[in-house]
């Protein structure tokens, strides 16, 4: 029983051995002993997927929020995950003491605030949850059809089991995990989509055995008998093993399975009819449900803050409760007044332990002072992320046009983290540049070529060209034209030559077309593979899909050449080349792994040969060539990397009958191994792949993305370390950093690469230290590369840092996913404790966004695993800089604001408490009635910080653009800092003082003030305390507040406004369902009096005074950039100097001009003002100088004029645009 508890509650997942055995149709055997294996059903529950989200690392988690909760343990379960927060069982403790002790106040006072913080944030929750729930039966109730007892049977989904053959048709997704039986195609293949597990849209193609291909119906698979072995449920999208055993006439025959055999729950069926499929995974144990994610479980900074400061009020709590109890018993050392005459103890209070009394009284005051630590304070700060975190996606600023992507935020928990970062990591190819490639250059045996306007061009001059133009080679198509060959210099003229050159490189673009996975629509191929070839029909019509941007560009560009792939036909690669079709029958595919960094083709050629072709990066594949242009391709790889263009090398190698025998076997047995499967497959794909010949090395660009130099100089202005983790080549990385701006020219370059040892990585570490001191060299750059890193992580991590963190730029090169996450972690837990942020767009960099503080995902091209799994998700880079200068500045300020105003506000709140204990004789009595305790936090005081925290702008989002230097002034935590916490609460101590000893003061010596000669009394006392700090406690808020908006004075003066009409409709009518009413007529009466009204204003004032005196004196006499930068945007205006007229002597005319935009532009944003149009000439004394003026730049021109002395008066209109922003005109005349 209690086994099925803990497993209902998900504590106790049930024991699973290593592999599992399913029996197609569920046709068990019927001879012998058999148990079989028990699996879970096909319903999805979300929740339970969180014990295995932890094996989701290395791929893309699904960031769904997920159901924690069933109807059974909904109440316990929620209760315990509230009050694991140090404040809510904090104030559970503080209720259950009320209850327990005669205590001073209500349990009312501590339970309802409780109650309403805990019910609020469980209706949050349940709701959310039970949103999910619905979702996920919309989805276990969806109609799907199983093969059973030879028919097809109408069912729900959660009803699939393990075993049952599954038909889905075009366009449904798939139910469960399926191995894919056949289809509508003799070849048993079909192409899915898994845009909704890895964000990948590209066609992907997968095949069944042949055995199952041929059964393509109902009744055939009903005669189908085989068994599947494959291993448990795991969560990597992309590994699968097993195999199948079909028996047939008695005969058993294994068959490999691997991914290329699996359908995965979630992934969607395309341009395929139908398939039939054996559901091997089901419900929680597929790989969809294996891979979803929780809400991120990062902590921010302020957060931690947060946690430091209600220590140190508990702290300030629990002595203000000791120094009570402490003083009560000192006081009541005096018999007169340990027991007076009108308070005679009982004999049972004479004889109690004057310990537990003690413990009585000093809980009491615990009590009584409670509300110090602010329990709303939790719920205030969530609800300001949450919906604070709804502006980032409303910035149109973060919206791209082109792709119809606006900015998505993961989790809100991180808002104010955006303005901490100190360091950046980010990827390189889709993040800084486009992933978009383009073929630029290759290398054929040894000889360069670069492709302009659709033709070849090899290097060097022709014979009959003086001037040193490259002579063209248009196409394959074109070789057979001699002439284009015998024009080059770098071509043998010899008729043998020539056919061997076409030879050359006819089998480099074959290697190119046949060796990739990509594949084509169905659609498009219909009639072109049978019929005749038509030039024009080329490549043009032809649309390529591919998971890699790399591939699709390379097939491309073969197919521009001459070598057109034209589709997968079953097990057959159809190419055309020169019009002629050709069909290569596809034996096996070597797939890509980033551990060998290749992938290669073994095909058969039409004339019987059988082919391995590897395409990879040069690292990979030159070590393993024994013949070719080896030399000559290495120096053109590094020439192309030096362009900062992608690089693969082509290789092939050619089989004899007798060694692709010995391969096919390896292979096989290889791939049907249940055990150590990707070892056994890795040792034979090592074995295939040398000895090869080399083709030569294909080029492709990659743009840089726009604005991408601007947002690398505006986050090293803000103080922000930038660092580049990519898998590139050493030269092609360094050159795209320098293009970027990450590396600068005037920067020295130091590099750590290529070590081989520990002792040398050390050596060299040491003398890039001593270099760095000696060299008079303001910024240092540093180029690592993925095995100097490993060493360098190794045993040497101190002196590594020590480099680091002295170069102003850091770029990784050749890295691995887990690599760069280690990068990240070790600038973590460095002493000084960074907060870092990382971006980027691929899988591959799902371990280094998961391991930074901030996690930036770039809805990119290669799919959309990055954002997915991110904390927030951008379509661009440049878009980081509005991100972290303008709402990263803006959250961090207004929770840095909210969190000390939450604590000064109750320091108000409780510290007139504590001293009126000093006035009572420490008897516990309260000072407030116990309604305003309760309303305190909640109504009174509450929406006014609230609304602050959510659209406070302290200065223009602009400027703060425009500056990123004052990104500066909120790092490492500053606004929470030590200093300023303690300001805030010595502000509230002091105003608490001017509220309790300025109404005793005032009234304490005379309690007739009323007309009638009426007396003021104790409820009196503390409602003018209580309306005192009311007032000014909102006033401050107002204080505070910059950007006023109607919503603002609402709050505002709405919540003064609330408390008074609460109070007048509170104690001016007798409530029948309260048995006691203290406040009955006390608030009417105390406004009555014109005294108090006085005391109220006097007071008010006093308080705000110190606090406006303050702040004048700090701003003129120590103003902050941020005030110095407020300074300057309320004082900026067009004047005359910022005319063309009257610029200052030896003062050009463009600098005037410069100075003249930049303060426009600083005042309308260059992305709400319409794109500059014209050109001022403007001719001068000695010169003529032309002045254009072009999307925010200005550009100088000197031309050449005869006439030195010509002057010549003109003027001007440049008509800038209209800013969208505030609809105004920005027209300047030019006086010259």
């Amino acid at each position: 029983m209690w086994r099925w508890v803990r497993q209902q509650l998900g504590f106790d997942p049930p024991h699973q051995s290593d592999t599992r055995t399913i029996y197609i149709a569920n046709r068990f055997p019927q001879y012998g002993l058999y148990t079989p294996q028990k699996f879970i059903d096909n319903r999805i529950i979300s929740s339970k997927s969180l014990e295995h989200s932890s094996q989701s690392q290395i791929l893309e988690p699904l960031v769904l929020p997920l159901p924690q909760y069933t109807v059974w343990n909904f109440v316990p379960k929620n209760l315990f995950e509230q009050f694991r927060r140090v404040a809510n069982f904090y104030f559970l403790i503080i209720f259950l003491v009320q209850l327990m002790i005669d205590t001073p106040t209500s349990p009312i006072t501590s339970g309802l605030p409780l109650f309403f913080v805990i019910t609020v944030t469980a209706i949050k929750q349940g709701y959310e949850d039970w949103l999910r729930h619905n979702s996920d039966n919309e989805v276990n109730g969806a109609p799907v059809y199983v093969v059973r007892s030879g028919g097809l049977v109408k069912t729900r989904s959660k009803n699939i089991r393990v075993g049952d053959i599954v038909r889905v048709a075009k366009d449904e997704i798939f139910p469960a995990d399926l191995v894919l039986l056949s289809s509508d195609r003799l070849d048993g293949s079909c192409h899915v989509t898994t845009a909704s597990l890895d964000g990948e849209t590209n066609l992907k193609t997968h095949v069944a055995v042949p055995e199952t291909a041929v059964l393509q119906t109902v009744a055939n698979l009903d005669t189908l008998i085989a068994v599947i072995e494959c291993q448990q449920p795991e969560a990597d999208l992309y590994r699968f093993m097993g195999r199948m055993i079909i028996t047939q006439q008695m005969e058993e025959i294994v068959r490999p399975l691997g991914p290329e055999s699996l359908l995965l729950r979630g992934a969607r069926l395309k341009n395929t009819k139908e398939i039939f499929g054996v559901a091997v995974y089901t419900g929680m144990e597929t790989k969809m449900a294996l891979n979803y994610k929780s809400k991120s479980q990062k902590r921010s900074a302020v957060e931690k803050s947060m946690n430091t400061f209600l220590i140190i009020y508990l702290i300030i709590l629990i002595s203000e409760a000791i120094i009570s109890t402490i003083l009560k018993y000192t006081w009541q050392a005096e018999e007169k007044w340990d027991e007076p005459w009108y308070n005679q103890k009982t004999e049972h209070q004479r004889n109690s332990s004057k310990i537990l009394k003690f413990i009585s009284d000093f809980l009491a005051f615990l009590v009584l002072y409670n509300f110090i630590i602010p329990i709303s304070l939790y719920v205030t700060v969530e609800m300001q992320k949450f919906l604070g975190s709804f502006f980032i996606g409303w910035d149109l600023d973060l919206y791209h046009e082109e792709s119809d992507q606006k900015a998505q935020v993961n989790t809100s928990d991180l808002n104010e983290e955006l303005g901490q970062v100190e360091y950046v990591f980010t990827d390189k190819t889709g993040t800084l540049t486009e992933n978009e490639m383009q073929f630029r250059e290759c290398s054929i045996n040894g000889i360069k070529y670069q492709e302009i306007n659709g033709r070849l061009v090899s290097e060097g001059p022709t014979p009959d060209s003086s001037d040193g133009n490259l002579s063209y080679l248009s196409s394959l198509s074109h070789l057979n034209n001699l002439s284009h060959l015998a024009t080059s210099s770098s071509f043998r003229t010899s008729p043998e030559n020539e056919t061997e050159l076409i030879k050359e490189h006819d089998l480099f673009f074959k290697a190119v077309s046949l060796c990739h996975t990509v594949q084509i629509s169905s659609v498009q191929t219909d009639g072109i593979g049978d019929g005749p070839w038509q030039t024009n029909l080329a490549p043009s019509q032809l649309e390529y899909y591919a998971s890699s941007p790399d591939e699709k560009a390379l097939v491309e560009a073969a197919a521009r050449f001459g070598i057109v792939f034209i589709g997968n036909s079953g097990e057959t690669m159809e190419v055309k080349t020169l019009g002629k079709l050709e069909r290569y029958k596809l034996l096996h595919i070597l797939e890509f792994n980033s551990d060998r960094r290749r992938m290669s083709v073994i095909v058969q050629a039409p004339s019987g040969e059988k082919l391995l072709f590897v395409k990879g990066a040069e690292s990979s594949v030159l070590p393993e060539c024994i013949g070719g242009e080896i030399e000559k391709t290495r120096i053109h790889v590094d020439e192309f990397a030096l362009k900062g263009l992608r690089t693969l090398c082509m290789a092939y190698r050619e089989f004899t009958p007798k060694e692709y025998e010995e391969i096919d076997r390896h292979l096989f047995e290889a791939r049907t191994a249940l055990q150590q499967r990707e070892e056994k497959l890795a040792d034979v794909f090592q074995f295939i792949e040398k000895d090869l010949i080399l083709l030569g090395a294909t080029a492709v660009e990659d743009k840089l993305q726009d604005k991408v130099r601007e947002t690398i100089e505006a986050l090293r202005m803000a103080g922000i370390k930038v660092w580049v983790l990519t898998g590139d080549k050493h030269e092609t990385a360094v050159s795209v950093s320098l293009s970027c701006g990450h590396f600068h020219r005037t920067m020295n370059i130091l590099e750590l690469i290529n070590q081989t040892s520990d002792s040398e990585c050390a050596e060299k570490l040491r003398q890039l230290a001593r270099r760095i001191t000696e060299d008079h060299v303001i910024q240092h750059g540093l180029v690592v590369d993925g095995t100097s890193l490993s060493l360098a992580l190794r045993e040497h991590e101190k002196l590594f840092m020590e480099v680091c963190k002295n170069c102003s730029a850091v770029m990784c090169c050749r890295m691995a996913p887990l690599q760069k996450a280690k990068v990240i972690r070790l600038i973590k837990i460095s002493p000084e404790k960074p907060i870092t942020l990382a971006v980027g767009d691929g899988a591959n960099d799902v371990s280094m966004i998961q391991e930074a503080h901030v996690g930036i995902g770039i809805m990119g091209k290669e799919g959309r695993q990055a954002a997915r799994n991110s904390d927030y998700a951008i379509a661009r880079f440049k878009f980081l800089s509005k991100l972290l200068f303008v709402h990263g500045h803006f959250y961090y300020i207004r929770i840095a604001t909210l969190v000390q105003y939450f604590f000064y506000k109750n320091v108000c709140f409780i510290t007139p408490q504590f001293l009126y204990q000093f006035y009572c004789l420490f008897s516990q009595q309260t000072l407030y009635d116990s309604v305003y305790l309760t309303l305190y936090n909640i109504c009174f005081t509450s929406l006014p910080i609230l609304i602050y925290s959510l659209l406070e702008q302290h200065i223009d989002p602009h400027v703060l653009q425009n500056k990123p230097a004052l990104y500066r002034d909120i790092s490492k935590n500053r606004q929470l800092s030590m200093k300023t916490f303690l300001y805030w609460t010595i502000l509230g101590f002091s105003h608490a003082f001017i509220f309790f000893f300025g109404s005793y003061f005032l009234i304490g010596k005379d309690t007739s003030l009323l007309g009638n000669g009426q007396m003021f009394g104790n409820w009196t006392f503390g409602t003018l305390v209580f309306t005192v700090m009311v007032i000014t406690v909102t006033a401050k808020m107002a204080l505070e507040t910059h950007f006023w908006t109607w919503i603002n004075h609402l709050v505002t003066w709405g919540s003064i406004l609330f408390y008074f009409v609460f109070s007048l409709f509170y104690g001016g009518i007798l409530w029948p369902f309260l048995s006691s009413q203290n406040m009955y007529f006390v608030f009417i009466q105390l406004l009555s009096s014109g005294s108090a009204w006085f005391a109220i204003i006097l007071m008010v004032v006093t308080c705000l005074f110190l606090d406006i005196v303050k702040k004048v004196f700090d701003r003129q006499f120590h103003p902050t950039n941020i005030e110095k930068a407020q300074l300057t945007e309320t004082n900026s205006s067009i004047k005359c100097l910022d005319s063309m007229c009257c610029f200052s002597e030896g003062e050009t005319a463009c600098a005037s001009v410069g100075r003249m935009l930049e303060r426009v532009i600083g005042r309308c944003s260059p992305s709400h003002v319409s794109r500059f149009s014209f050109v001022v000439t403007v001719r001068f004394t000695y010169n003529k100088t032309v002045l254009e003026v072009d999307n925010n730049l200005i550009r100088k021109h000197k031309l050449n004029d005869s006439r030195p002395r010509e002057y010549i008066k003109t003027q001007h209109l440049i008509y800038l645009g209209e800013c969208s922003k505030c609809t105004s005109r920005l027209c300047f005349w030019f006086c010259i």
